[in-house]
């Protein structure tokens, strides 16, 4: 394997076609392809399922996984020797990781401001916190923020803190929905607000509180930043981290459901287990914002 293809692959993957990774590393797409057949015959076997976009095999996501661990520790060395040949636009090294919704709505962005500042451009995946190590298993991200205590392999860990979850809603639709509180009729019957199908934090609540499985009505909204304000408006109940509560907080336009109920995920950082300077900067600066936002 030389550094050359494995440089290529991991364009192909990142780009999604031959063609943009032609593009990006300003070569021809017949060149791309050559590097990679040339691949896969050294491995010996299919790297690459050719659609639209392209994704690694199983025996792909191997090679990825090391494809992307050389090209970081070349990128340290060079560093170390002053060679900026394999740098991206002005010397910055791309890291790709994978941060849940409301983290990067409410605490991680100064971190990655900070990975700028040291030469680390990241591209950042979003994934739900119980999913998201699935993305470092197939070689996709190099470090994750993940609700996973339990290293992924090859992968070491380091705590962050929690997310502190309330049940919230707008006045009028406490006074609408749920009158006398938050009992098990009324919470079978009000609108539950979700972020997407993987999110599980609206029911585990329910189960927290009711002992028993209900199935109220439910909308989904993807979006982090909008959930706050689609629960003001009224679509529904929901959870909230307390950062985005407090944007709130003085005006009244949300109120909790249940003064008393609090749910706690606790966060962690699973990053490849690599002697890289980029790596550890990266990694330091994601714990520093933890440390300033999060219960411990």
């Amino acid at each position: 394997m030389q550094f050359e293809q494995l440089r290529t692959f991991v364009a192909v993957i990142d780009q999604g076609s031959f063609e943009a990774a032609a593009r990006q590393l300003h070569v021809t797409p017949s060149a791309v392809s050559q590097r990679m057949k040339a691949l896969e015959t050294a491995i010996g076997r299919v790297l690459v399922e050719r659609g639209k976009p392209a994704r690694p095999t199983p025996s792909g996501e191997v090679v990825l996984r090391l494809a992307r661990q050389v090209a970081l520790l070349e990128r340290d060395v060079l560093d170390q020797l002053g060679d900026d040949s394999t740098a991206t636009a002005a010397g910055f090294t791309r890291i790709p990781i994978v941060v849940n919704g409301d983290s990067l709505n409410t605490w991680v962005l100064p971190a990655l401001a900070a990975a700028v500042r040291a030469g680390i451009c990241v591209d950042v995946y979003r994934e739900d916190q119980d999913h998201s190590v699935e993305l470092l298993r197939r070689g996709t991200v190099m470090a994750a923020v993940t609700s996973e205590a339990r290293p992924v392999q090859g992968c070491a860990v380091r705590r962050l803190g929690r997310m502190r979850y309330r049940p919230m809603a707008s006045p009028e639709f406490v006074r609408t929905w749920l009158p006398d509180g938050p009992t098990v009729a009324n919470l079978a019957r009000a609108p539950m607000l979700v972020f997407d199908r993987k999110d599980d934090l609206q029911h585990r609540y329910l189960r927290q509180r009711t002992r028993q499985p209900l199935d109220p009505p439910r909308s989904y909204l993807p979006s982090s930043g909008d959930f706050p304000e689609a629960i003001r408006l009224g679509l529904g109940w929901g959870m909230l981290p307390g950062q985005q509560i407090a944007r709130y907080q003085d005006s009244g336009a949300i109120v909790p459901i249940d003064p008393d109920a609090v749910l706690d995920v606790p966060l962690y950082w699973q990053q490849w287990r690599l002697d890289s300077r980029l790596l550890t900067a990266l990694a330091d600066a994601v714990a520093a914002a933890a440390a300033a936002s999060l219960e411990r």
